[in-house]
C-alpha cells in the first residue's frame, strides 16, 4: 500500500537526517561521535533535557535544521503509520465482505477441506480450468501464505455444519475431504453427506483399512496420495512414455493436449448419430477415446457406433477444441 511505501520514504530521511545531524555536531561544535548522535537523539525525540555541550552561535543554526527537519519527519512519520493502520484494516474488512459475498452467490461450486499439500493442488488444478471453489481451512497460517491467490475461503471446522452451510454445501456439486487425518476426513463425510445427499464426495486417505471406512460413510471415490505415488514411480519405471503421454494429455506438459469429459444433452446435435457421422474427428481434430454409460464404459468405440443423449465421450484434443466441443454437444 502507498501508506507502507510513504512509511519507508519517510524512515530513510530519518536516518539520514540523525546521520547529518551527529557529523554536524562532531565537525562543528567538535564534540565526540556519540555525544553529537546522543544530542540527536533527545532533540528529535522533544524530551527537552539540556545541551550536552554548550553551543555556539554555528551549532544553534544548526540544531534549529535538526530540530525542524527531524520533527517534521517524526510527525509525517506519525500520521502515515495511523494511516498504514487504517487502511490495513478497512482493507481486511471489506475484503472480508466482498468474500462473504461471493461465497453467499456460489452456485455448482466445489468445497476442498483442508489447505494441505493435496488441497493446494486441487485448488490449483481447478482455479487452472477455471471453476468455482472454496476452502476450508482452521489454520491461518495456511490462509495468510496463499492470500496473494485470491482464493475464497472459510476460516472454520469442516467437520461442522454450520460452516459448510457458510460455503452453502446445499448448492455445491462437490466436496473433497483433504485433511491430514483419515478420522477428520471421516467426520466431513459423514457431516456433508447428510447435509446434502446429491453432492459427490472425494476423500483422501492415509492408512489402507481406512478406505472402507470413508466408502461406507458416503464417499464416492477414496484417493491415497501415497498408493497414487507408489503406482507412479512403477510405472515410470515399467512404462516411461506411457507415462509420459498420460503427463501430456492430463497436466499439459510439452504438447497443447488435453483429456477432457463432453457431456452429451438430450437435445444435442450429436445425439443420435454415430461416431463417423459426428465428424468429431474429421471438423473438430478430436479423438474419441471411450463412451461413459450407465452400464458401464466402451474404450475404443467402432465408427458405427451410435452416440446416445446422456453419454459422456472421453475425448482428446486441443483444449480450444474440446472447449468447442463440449458448446456444441450442448446445443441443438
Amino acid at each position: 500500500m502507498k501508506a507502507f511505501r510513504n512509511l519507508r520514504v519517510i524512515g530513510a530521511l530519518l536516518l539520514l537526517v540523525m546521520a547529518v545531524g551527529t557529523a554536524g555536531y562532531h565537525y562543528i561544535e567538535g564534540w565526540p561521535w556519540f555525544d553529537g548522535f546522543y544530542m540527536v537523539v533527545t532533540t528529535l525525540t522533544t524530551i527537552g533535557y539540556q545541551e550536552v555541550h554548550p553551543l555556539s552561535h554555528a551549532g544553534r543554526v544548526f540544531n534549529v535544521f535538526v530540530i525542524l527537519s527531524g520533527v517534521s519527519l517524526l510527525l509525517l512519520g506519525v500520521g502515515s503509520l495511523s494511516q498504514a493502520l487504517l487502511e490495513f484494516e478497512l482493507h481486511n474488512f471489506f475484503g472480508r465482505r466482498r468474500m462473504e459475498r461471493e461465497i453467499g452467490r456460489l452456485d455448482g461450486h466445489y468445497i476442498i477441506c483442508g489447505m494441505g499439500r493435496v488441497g493446494r493442488s486441487v485448488a490449483r488444478e481447478l482455479a487452472q480450468k477455471p471453476v468455482p471453489f472454496v476452502i476450508i481451512e482452521n489454520a491461518e497460517a495456511k490462509r495468510q501464505r496463499y492470500a496473494s491467490e485470491n482464493w475464497l475461503a472459510i476460516a472454520g471446522d469442516a467437520t461442522q455444519e454450520q460452516t459448510l452451510r457458510q460455503a452453502q454445501i446445499e448448492r455445491a456439486r462437490g466436496l473433497i475431504a483433504a485433511t491430514t487425518t483419515d478420522a477428520t476426513n471421516l467426520y466431513i463425510v459423514l457431516t456433508a453427506r447428510g447435509l446434502n445427499p446429491r453432492l459427490t464426495i472425494i476423500a483422501r486417505v492415509s492408512e489402507d483399512n481406512a478406505e472402507k471406512h470413508l466408502l461406507t460413510a458416503g464417499a464416492d471415490s477414496v484417493v491415497s496420495p501415497y498408493s497414487f505415488a507408489g503406482r507412479r514411480i512403477a510405472q515410470s519405471l515399467l512404462r516411461p512414455h506411457v507415462v509420459s503421454f498420460l503427463d501430456t494429455a492430463t497436466t499439459h506438459l510439452g504438447m497443447d493436449l488435453e483429456i477432457g469429459e463432453i457431456q452429451i444433452m438430450p437435445n444435442s446435435v450429436f445425439a443420435g448419430k454415430t461416431i463417423e457421422n459426428s465428424h468429431i474427428r474429421q471438423e473438430r481434430g478430436v479423438i474419441v477415446l471411450a463412451i461413459k454409460r450407465r452400464e458401464g464404459m466402451r474404450f475404443n468405440p467402432a465408427p458405427d457406433e451410435r452416440i446416445e443423449p446422456d453419454d459422456c465421450l472421453i475425448a482428446m484434443g486441443e483444449p480450444a477444441q474440446l472447449r468447442q466441443l463440449e458448446q456444441m454437444a450442448a446445443s441443438s
